[in-house]
């Protein structure tokens, strides 16, 4: 797909975002926004998948896993738009008994997710799995995982990391949210996480550094990672983004992590959003 229909998606799934979050004042539109970029790109142009027939086995496709699973209005917007369900089910987000709960569970059925991903520091060890099960099944299709900075304070992470490189796990490209915030400040602050790309480099990884909200630059990455597939090393693509992406006062600042906008901050973000699929 070329760069500027990638472009207008995620316009749109912004534009999700805030009206999701903002309908039920409730939810994590940071991390959701500044996201948006990466996902899009592995749902719209990378990913060989099937919508229409999903299943949870995920055999002969390519498999996504959201580990940061708090920010799910991103996830269920790209979901709804590339065709998993439908879009006007977007309306339903955290509201009791829906299938588009805050947190991504298997229990609703929901088409497109396989995991609950409430709990942080889990989605890297369940794609490695995945990634081994496709090896043992001679199936050639890639496992893709997304983590957020703040759960590499996660010790479960680093076991997973550990393992995928030294068991040479290369069917597996790990993407990494690094916009260095956290729910509770800047993730220098909370807990130092050092030179990510040394430490992934010292447990066996080859690491893809890039502005993960260039969507050229983000769609050139997720090529060169298909590319090293198969050459003996799990990757990673070190995404730098910015928290609140695309809306000028959510950016900067962790104060939007978990934070819906009122009805005049809705508006304002809604503003520097172009509507380009139309809204739900």
């Amino acid at each position: 797909m070329e760069i500027n229909e990638l472009k207008r998606i995620a316009s749109q799934v912004r534009r999700d975002i805030i009206r999701m979050v903002h309908g039920c004042q409730s939810g994590h539109p940071g991390g959701s926004l500044g996201a948006t970029d990466l996902v899009t790109a592995l749902y719209f142009d990378q990913m060989q998948i099937d919508p229409a027939n999903f299943r949870m086995d995920g055999n002969g496709e390519d498999m996504f896993f959201l580990s940061n699973g708090h920010i799910s209005p991103m996830f269920y917007s790209i979901l709804a738009r590339r065709g998993y369900f439908p879009v006007s089910e977007l309306a339903t987000f955290r509201r009791l008994g829906t299938r588009l709960q805050g947190h991504p569970t298997t229990a609703e059925g929901l088409p497109g997710i396989r995991i609950a991903s409430g709990s942080l520091g889990q989605g890297l060890s369940v794609a490695v799995g995945a990634a081994q099960a496709k090896r043992l099944n001679d199936d050639k299709h890639l496992v893709f995982v997304l983590m957020g900075d703040g759960e590499q304070d996660e010790g479960q992470i680093w076991e997973a990391a550990m393992y995928a490189g030294a068991k040479k796990i290369d069917n597996l490209v790990g993407i990494l949210d690094y916009n260095k915030k956290q729910i509770d400040g800047p993730t220098d602050v909370v807990m130092d996480l050092g030179d990510m790309r040394a430490k992934y480099e010292a447990f066996g990884w080859k690491v893809i550094e890039l502005n993960g909200n260039d969507m050229a630059q983000v769609v050139e990455a997720l090529n060169q990672a298909r590319q090293g597939a198969g050459q003996g090393q799990p990757q990673l693509l070190l995404a730098h983004t910015e928290m609140g992406m695309g809306v000028d006062f959510m950016m900067g600042t962790h104060k939007w992590h978990g934070t819906p906008p009122n009805d005049e901050q809705a508006a304002n973000a809604l503003s520097q959003l172009e509507e380009t699929l139309g809204d739900y």
